[in-house]
């Protein structure tokens, strides 16, 4: 059994759901059972919990946190349950995505409750794919209809994006895609390195 985990991260508006699709698409015809583990903001933010919601900023980075990790744990538990020979487990966003909202005193303080270290952390991904946000460059395309836990504004969003580039910096198998004037050509090079990545060929 051949398992590989990675996420799949990016500024707000960067193409991550037209990416999962993709990427199911491509590597089922390939043989890979692709597993997803959708957002944990999302989840959250649509149901209520969310920063300015909980008591403090760190209340509700614990509460995500502990979530996310509880949901990689499931997800690795039940594909070892599973018959088939080649997986690959998809987490929208990881563990460090949460880095970028708080302060490095909220950061270090969330990691000695979860018990665990950042190098930990990011040890449990083989990889990590990041997908630029539409606001660097093509504001145009920035929408807020397709997720209801977006806010953040194109200057916003850009900010964000450096920061999470900057949370994954130390992952030894960190690619960042990045945009430009087709979205086909984006989802190209993403599905190049992901297809690297597998080992599969084109």
């Amino acid at each position: 059994m051949e398992i590989k985990k990675i996420v799949l991260t990016g500024g707000p508006c960067a193409g991550k759901t037209q990416a999962v699709k993709l990427i199911k698409e491509t590597l089922s015809e390939k043989g890979v059972v692709v597993l997803f583990v959708p957002e944990t903001a999302t989840e959250l933010i649509s149901g209520g919990v969310c920063p300015w919601t909980c008591g403090t900023n760190l209340d509700y980075q614990i509460v995500q946190c502990k979530l996310q990790k509880f949901k990689e744990q499931m997800f690795d538990e039940a594909v070892h349950t599973m018959r088939e020979d080649k997986f690959l487990i998809i987490c929208d966003r990881g563990m460090l995505d949460n880095k970028a909202y708080m302060s490095d005193e909220e950061f270090e303080k969330c990691l000695e409750i979860l018990g665990t270290t950042e190098e930990e952390v990011n040890s449990g991904y083989d990889a990590v794919f990041h997908m630029e946000t539409t606001a660097k460059g093509f504001e145009e395309f920035y929408i807020f209809e397709n997720n209801v836990a977006r806010y953040e504004t194109p200057e916003q969003a850009r900010v964000l994006d450096d920061v999470l580039i900057k949370a994954w910096s130390k992952h030894p198998n960190h690619k960042i895609i990045r945009n430009s004037l087709s979205v086909d050509d984006k989802m190209n090079r993403l599905m190049k390195e992901i297809r690297e990545f597998m080992g599969i060929e084109e």
